[in-house]
């Protein structure tokens, strides 16, 4: 193949089992979605670089390093979204969906950083999403969790989808627990990957989830949050666990799982499986109560999380493959007005159809017989006279629908 001809490295195009197991996950959101109240919206795919530099943090390596942003001809800078949660909050802000709130949200979509290819992850990748904006009750996580857990299930992912939760706890919990994990691993900085030397001073909670090992064994030593916990998170906290419980969504403590920009509180999580090697992680979220604020709004509590589809999709059974209900096979051009007539017949009465009308009539059966439909109804028009004949291969339908039809008009 032509160089210039080559896919862009990163991505991918589908076709068969593969975009039938894309639409399959796509498919089973929409209907969970529904089930829970969640809106459907559409956000744009590029969005003012600032959004994203606001939100994420400007030393973050989402921002600095695998961010798609160039400048447009206005001089503007503008990039790609690498996620969908900054966009709907700008929307939220600017759109005036304020009056809708607590607004429950649900899109799915593109979207695009410029890391390393692996297993399961591209430069244009895809991801569902799902947010509560408005909402400060610990119900809301609960309900977002319920909704993630009911559709991994409808994947088939139920049992093999681990829940892992945790708390960040409020603004004071955080803040005592972040002195006191600056504290522990300033005393062994020496001791430290460079990557966790840089994050010290920044932020020391993201050492907590260094892909280091030299790392591990201090992590696994560092203060844990509970210590810290406010009377007021831990109540928070208590409640989104009761919760889960009733709704029957298991769950296991992870005491080391936390989420390294300021605005995050309360509820982290992340459902993750063993079939996908290290990078486990299939759908992940939690509380961002001040995001919304770092875009200039006003305080507004706000819990979502995202899932990749590409990963989703690699993990289900295949779906069935489509079926084709009728073939209808034009033996000679005489029948090929019939042919048209009696498709677009068929169709409105919603059966699936493809018309064969090329090469040999022989050839034209052949190719129909392995098209696998349950029907098939050959057209002929011999000596100026329209004949058909259907020959079934399951439930027989055609006859029936084009019983009161009048193939010749």
């Amino acid at each position: 193949m032509v160089q210039s001809l080559q896919p862009v490295r990163g991505t991918q195009s589908l076709i068969g089992e593969e975009a039938d197991r894309f639409h399959a996950v796509t498919a089973a959101f929409d209907r969970v979605r529904r089930l829970y109240g969640f809106k459907r919206v559409e956000v744009p795919i590029i969005e003012p670089t600032a959004v994203f530099a606001r939100t994420m943090g400007e030393t973050t390596d989402v921002v600095s390093k695998e961010m798609y942003s160039f400048e447009d001809r206005s001089g503007d800078s503008i990039t790609l979204r690498p996620e969908f949660t900054a966009g709907i909050a700008r929307a939220y802000l600017s759109e005036g969906w304020q009056r809708f709130a607590p607004l429950k949200v649900a899109s799915h979509g593109p979207a695009f950083r410029y890391e390393r290819p692996q297993k399961g992850r591209f430069r244009q990748f895809h991801q569902l999403d799902a947010e509560i904006i408005g909402s400060a009750e610990p119900a809301a996580d609960v309900e977002l969790l319920a909704f993630a857990y009911q559709l991994l299930a409808e994947l088939g992912l139920g049992k093999s989808a681990i829940l892992r939760l945790n708390t960040l706890g409020d603004s004071a919990t955080r803040s005592a627990w972040r002195d006191a994990l600056y504290a522990h691993f300033a005393a062994r900085r020496s001791d430290l990957s460079e990557d966790s030397r840089d994050r010290l001073d920044r932020n020391p909670l993201r050492i907590l989830d260094s892909k280091a090992h030299q790392d591990w064994p201090i992590a696994d030593s560092a203060p844990v949050i509970d210590d810290y916990l406010s009377g007021e998170a831990r109540d928070f906290f208590g409640r989104v666990t009761e919760g889960l419980d009733a709704a029957g969504v298991p769950w296991e403590r992870a005491p080391r799982l936390v989420r390294g920009l300021d605005y995050y509180r309360h509820t982290a999580f992340e459902f993750v499986t063993d079939q996908l090697g290290a990078q486990g992680t299939v759908l992940a979220g939690g509380r961002y109560d001040g995001l919304i604020e770092q875009l200039g709004g006003q305080h507004t509590p706000a819990v979502g999380w995202a899932a990749g589809i590409e990963r989703l999709a690699m993990l289900i059974d295949a779906p069935a493959a489509e079926t084709l209900d009728v073939v209808v096979v034009v033996e000679d051009d005489f029948a090929s007005g019939a042919a048209w007539r009696a498709a677009r017949h068929l169709r409105s009465h919603g059966l699936s159809t493809e018309i064969m009308a090329s090469g040999s009539a022989r050839k034209r059966f052949d190719r129909a017989v392995k098209r696998g439909p349950a029907e098939i109804l050959v057209l002929s028009g011999k000596d100026a006279v329209l004949t058909r004949r259907v020959k079934s291969f399951g439930v027989a339908r055609v006859e029936g629908v084009l019983a009161s039809l009048d193939l010749s008009a």
